[in-house]
């Protein structure tokens, strides 16, 4: 599931393949984009912004992308063959002599100025894992709506960015409080190490492909995907529901036992 770092990788390896490079190949399957030429022009860095994606091209543009649930950006060495997906599911080709970058499944392809960025992302809270990363910031964010569930919160991009559904059952679980709890009534003492501790788990998964919270080598997750099975520090069978308006499906995760708050009645 894409989150923060998931996009900070794909990020990275976009900027190793297209980065200083001129494209020979430009193709962008939008209808708003469709007749969008960048052929000739050279890419001059990809950079993530939460759970963003802006690559800026000469010229003074840059293409914005956001993977959401299942997009994915793939690099291919010339020669060799596209294993992303079905070609009905490619959003985006951008071509350099060597490599060829491919986005599947992208729900957002924008193509806008690099000085119009801001109409894209920002709106976003501090970036857990970017230079410009405010911990109080954060955390003012996250506090200035007491009543709303810390769940939602910490989903809330415009409080901080990169977090998604897994990290927010996992810092959950670690707070030792239910998602469903107001934020206004965690205790002060754990609000405050909040924000420390979701850029921490971001930061020390970045570089890694299989995500691990625990610290352990196995189980890699403390509650995220692992309901029914026992919880991994008191034995009670973790539950899992979703949380939310119903727009969009969000299973939440969390032990009844090692979590204090409400929880929907029927999990």
């Amino acid at each position: 599931m894409p989150e923060g770092d998931t996009v900070w990788r794909t990020a990275k390896r976009l900027h190793s393949a297209l980065a200083g490079r001129v494209l020979t190949r430009s193709d962008l399957r939008v209808p708003a984009h469709a007749t969008a030429d960048l052929t000739g022009r050279a890419v001059l860095d990809v950079t993530p912004r939460g759970k963003h994606l802006l690559t800026r091209i000469e010229g003074g543009l840059t293409l914005h992308s956001h993977l959401r649930m299942d997009g994915a950006w793939q690099v291919f060495e010339d020669g060799s063959r596209w294993t992303g997906g079905p070609a009905h599911q490619i959003r985006v080709i951008l071509g350099t002599s060597g490599r060829t970058a491919v986005g599947y499944r992208l729900p957002v392809v924008e193509l806008l100025r690099t000085a119009d960025e801001d109409r894209a992302v920002g709106h976003l809270g501090p970036d857990l894992l970017g230079p410009g990363w405010n911990a109080d910031q954060a955390l003012a964010n996250l506090l200035s709506d007491p009543a709303r569930p810390l769940g939602e919160a910490l989903l809330d991009q415009r409080n901080l960015a990169g977090v998604g559904n897994v990290y927010k059952s996992e810092l959950c679980f670690l707070l030792g409080a239910t998602p469903w709890l107001q934020i206004g009534a965690l205790p002060a003492d754990r609000a405050a190490k909040l924000p420390a501790l979701a850029q921490h788990l971001l930061a020390a998964n970045r570089d890694r492909t299989v995500r691990n919270t625990t610290g352990r080598r196995s189980p890699n997750l403390f509650v995220y995907g692992r309901a029914p099975r026992p919880c991994l520090r008191c034995g009670t069978r973790v539950r899992v529901a979703d949380q939310g308006d119903g727009s969009r499906e969000r299973p939440t995760y969390w032990c009844p036992a090692c979590q204090t708050g409400p929880a929907p009645p029927f999990a």
